[in-house]
C-alpha cells in the first residue's frame, strides 16, 4: 500500500496532496467526504453523515465507499471505520415515504425497531395521524417536515410518494447555435432520473441552461426563486433566447414587479418580506398549482424559505448552486427539504475541458502599520475584523495590481460600503452596491460589458448570478468573516471563459497576523477542495 490517504478511526482522512494519485483521491473523496483542513502538503477529510447518505443517494453503497478509501489508503482501514460506514449508509432508506392506494401518505418501514424509535419521537407523532401495517400515516401538510426531523434523529428517509403534475406548459428549447454540454445533460438526466436534489456545478458553467433544459423535459408551470432582481431578469432574457418561451409567458415577481405567469421569476427577498405578521406573498405563490420550483443559489436560502419549502414536498424542486455549504450548518434541510445531490462537478473537470477559465489565486499578506497595530490591539473583539479589513494601504495595494494587468477587465470587490466609497473616489472606479438602482446596475454591468468601464468596485451585490464574462481580475479586499461560499462565489466572477483564451487572477488582500488571516484560511476550503492552491505573496513584492 503507497497510496496518499491515512484513514483514521474518527474518520478523518488525510491526503498527501504532493503525491501522483491525489488528484484522482480528491475527486473521488468528494462524493462522500467534506473537506476540513487545507495546509499546504496534508488536507484533512472527514467522512459526514450527510456525505455519506448523499452518496447513498446518488446510488453509492458502503462497499464502494471502503473500495476508495483502500484504494488509496497508505495503511490498513480501522475495521471501526469501515463498520461505521456500512452501518450509517444503510439508515438511508430503511424508512420510505410512499402513496397508498387511497392516496394516503405513508412513512414505511420493514424493520419494527425503526419504526418504534421513530414513533416515540414527540415532534413526528405530532405528524401522524394513524399506524398502518408497517408504518404510520402522516398528516398531508407534513411530508417535508418529517424528513427533516428524521434526519435530525439518524434516519433519513427516501421519499418515492411522487410529484403533482401541475398545470402542463408546452415549452422546448431552441438549439439552433448551440447545444448542451455533456455534463449539462448528465446533471438533467440524474434530476430527471431520481428526483428532486440539488446540481452543484462551477460558476460560468451554465447552470441556468441546467434549469431550462430541466423545465423542458418536466413541461409544467414553473417558479424559480432567484437572490436579486438583476438575477430574475438575466433568467428572463435566457428563457426567452434559449427556449420556446414568449415574454408574455414569463412573469416577475419582485419589489419592482409583482405579476404571475406560465412562468414566475420571484426573489428570495420579496418572499420573505412580512406585513402583519405574515408572509403575504410567499402565500400567493404558495398557492400556484406549480410543478416544478427551482432555486437559483440553493445554499443561500432564508428560514422562511425553507418552512415554505417544507409544504410544497408535491412539487418536484430542482437546487442549482457552485457551493452546497453553508456557514450556520443547515445543509441538512437543502438535503432533507430540496432533495439529496444528484450532480456534483469539480471545478478543474469543467476547467480541464475548456468551459471555464483557468484560475490563478493570491493570498497578498499587508503588515500593519505601527499606529494600526495599536489600534487593533486595543480594539474590542468584535471590531477587530473590520479594522484589519479597512486599511488604507489596500487602495495603494489594488492600484498596483491594476496597473499589473493594465488590459484587462477588473472587479474590486468589498463588504464596507465605506470602504466601497473610498475606493471609488481615490481609484476613480464606478462603484455598484445594494443602493444602487436596478436600472443604473444593468447600465454600469452593460457598459462594463463592452468595455467602456475597465474596472468596478462592487459589494456583495455582484457575489451571485451576475454575468460579466470578460472580467479576468478580481481583488477581494473585504468579505463576510469565514464564508467559504463567498469566496468561490467571489472566484465565480472571473471564471467565464475568455474570447481570447486568458487566464483569470483573484487576488485577496489580507492583513497579516490578524483575524482576517484566520478567517481566510476557512474561506479556502471549498476551492482548495476544488484543486485550487493560493500563492502566498509579501505585500512589499507586488
Amino acid at each position: 500500500m503507497s497510496g496518499p490517504l491515512i484513514v483514521q478511526s474518527d474518520k478523518t482522512a488525510l491526503l498527501e496532496i504532493d503525491h501522483p494519485d491525489a488528484v484522482n483521491a480528491r475527486h473521488d473523496l468528494s462524493i462522500f467526504a467534506e473537506l476540513e483542513r487545507a495546509p499546504e502538503h496534508i488536507h484533512t477529510y472527514r467522512i459526514t453523515k450527510l456525505g455519506l447518505w448523499n452518496a447513498r443517494a446518488a446510488g453509492h453503497d458502503s462497499q464502494f465507499v471502503t473500495e476508495v478509501l483502500e484504494r488509496y489508503s497508505k495503511y490498513p482501514i480501522p475495521p471501526a471505520v469501515t463498520k461505521d460506514i456500512a452501518d450509517l449508509m444503510s439508515r438511508y432508506g430503511k424508512l420510505q415515504i410512499k402513496r397508498d392506494d387511497e392516496n394516503r401518505l405513508l412513512l414505511l418501514s420493514d424493520d419494527k425497531a425503526v419504526l418504534a424509535e421513530v414513533g416515540r419521537q414527540k415532534k413526528i407523532r405530532e405528524l401522524i395521524t394513524e399506524p398502518v401495517v408497517g408504518g404510520f400515516v402522516l398528516a398531508e401538510w407534513a411530508r417535508g417536515a418529517v424528513k427533516q426531523e428524521l434526519l435530525k434523529i439518524g434516519w433519513p428517509a427516501e421519499d418515492l410518494a411522487g410529484y403533482a403534475t401541475g398545470e402542463p406548459m408546452e415549452i422546448e428549447l431552441v438549439t439552433e447555435d448551440w447545444s448542451l454540454r455533456d455534463y449539462q445533460k448528465q446533471a438533467v438526466d440524474r434530476f430527471k432520473e431520481l428526483g428532486s436534489g440539488v446540481v452543484v456545478l462551477p460558476c460560468g458553467a451554465g447552470k441556468t441552461l441546467v434549469g431550462a433544459s430541466a423545465m423542458a423535459e418536466i413541461k409544467t408551470n414553473t417558479l424559480i426563486l432567484v437572490t436579486n432582481s438583476v438575477s430574475a431578469r438575466q433568467w428572463r432574457q435566457e428563457l426567452i433566447n434559449r427556449t420556446t418561451l414568449n415574454e408574455d409567458q414569463i412573469a416577475e415577481y419582485s419589489g419592482s414587479s409583482k405579476e404571475l405567469a406560465e412562468v414566475t421569476i420571484a426573489t428570495y427577498q420579496i418572499l420573505t418580506t412580512k406585513r402583519a405578521g405574515q408572509y403575504r406573498h410567499l402565500e400567493l405563490l404558495n398557492a400556484r398549482d406549480w410543478g416544478l420550483i427551482i432555486y437559483d443559489e440553493v445554499h443561500l436560502l432564508p428560514a422562511p424559505i425553507f418552512k415554505m419549502t417544507a409544504e410544497l414536498q408535491a412539487k418536484r424542486r430542482l437546487g442549482l448552486t457552485a457551493t452546497l455549504v453553508r456557514e450556520d450548518g443547515r445543509e441538512g434541510d437543502v438535503f432533507s427539504l430540496i432533495g439529496p445531490k444528484r450532480f456534483d462537478a469539480l471545478w478543474k473537470d469543467i476547467e480541464a475541458e475548456g468551459y471555464i477559465a483557468p484560475a490563478n489565486c493570491y493570498e497578498i499578506r499587508i503588515p500593519l502599520t505601527d499606529d494600526k497595530r495599536m489600534e487593533y490591539a486595543i480594539a474590542q473583539q468584535e471590531e477587530r475584523f473590520r479594522i484589519a479589513s479597512t486599511i488604507e494601504e489596500k487602495i495603494v495595494l489594488a492600484k498596483k495590481i491594476l496597473e499589473k494587468h493594465p488590459d484587462e477587465p477588473a472587479l474590486i470587490i468589498g463588504q464596507y460600503l465605506d470602504q466601497i466609497d473610498e475606493f471609488s473616489k481615490k481609484l476613480d472606479i464606478p462603484k455598484l452596491t445594494g443602493e444602487t438602482p436596478v436600472d443604473e446596475r444593468e447600465r454600469l454591468y452593460k457598459a462594463f460589458r463592452d468595455g467602456t468601464i475597465p474596472a468596478l468596485v462592487v459589494s456583495r451585490v455582484a457575489n451571485f448570478s451576475v454575468d460579466l464574462p470578460e472580467a479576468s481580475v478580481a481583488i477581494q479586499v473585504s468579505g463576510s468573516f469565514g464564508s467559504r461560499q463567498e469566496e468561490a462565489q467571489r472566484l465565480g466572477r472571473v471564471m467565464r471563459p475568455k474570447s481570447d483564451g486568458r487566464s483569470a487572477h483573484f487576488y485577496t488582500l489580507i492583513s497579516r497576523d490578524t483575524v482576517e488571516q484566520d478567517f481566510a484560511q476557512n474561506r479556502q476550503r471549498f476551492l482548495a477542495e476544488q484543486g485550487y492552491g493560493y500563492q502566498i505573496i509579501d505585500a512589499d513584492d507586488i
